[in-house]
């Protein structure tokens, strides 16, 4: 579903974010802690303390989308701390995130053809 959003800039809020909070809250936390325009193209996210929901604040023409996440196991790889307060990362990042998978992954896997069997 986020693939077909054509934001130019992906944005993590660091550390935890109180998930109590909605749109308006959470777009008055990224004129604030990111010093960025809330309506700019940019996908926004923000994680809770136990790291299984997140949330994607996204203005799209006349209007917030706000994409909440809830996982039934496991936690998402989020970055910790109060030294990075916001971080940029790419979209295919994103997607690492979103799998469960760390943000400094190394390579992606290579490509595996499948052989035909004579």
């Amino acid at each position: 579903m986020l693939n077909d959003i054509g934001a130019r800039r992906v944005y993590l809020a660091c550390g935890a974010t109180d998930m109590r909070k909605s749109i308006d809250g959470l777009a008055a936390m990224v004129s604030c802690r990111f010093k960025i325009d809330p309506f700019s193209d940019c996908l926004f996210v923000f994680c809770n303390r136990s790291r299984n929901k997140l949330k994607i604040l996204l203005w799209e023409h006349n209007g917030f989308w706000l994409y909440y996440r809830r996982l039934e196991r496991g936690r998402f790889q989020w970055p910790g701390g109060d030294e990075c307060k916001n971080l940029s990362i790419d979209r295919r990042q994103l997607g690492w995130l979103l799998a469960g998978l760390d943000l400094e992954q190394r390579q992606a896997h290579r490509e595996v053809l499948a052989r035909k069997i004579a």
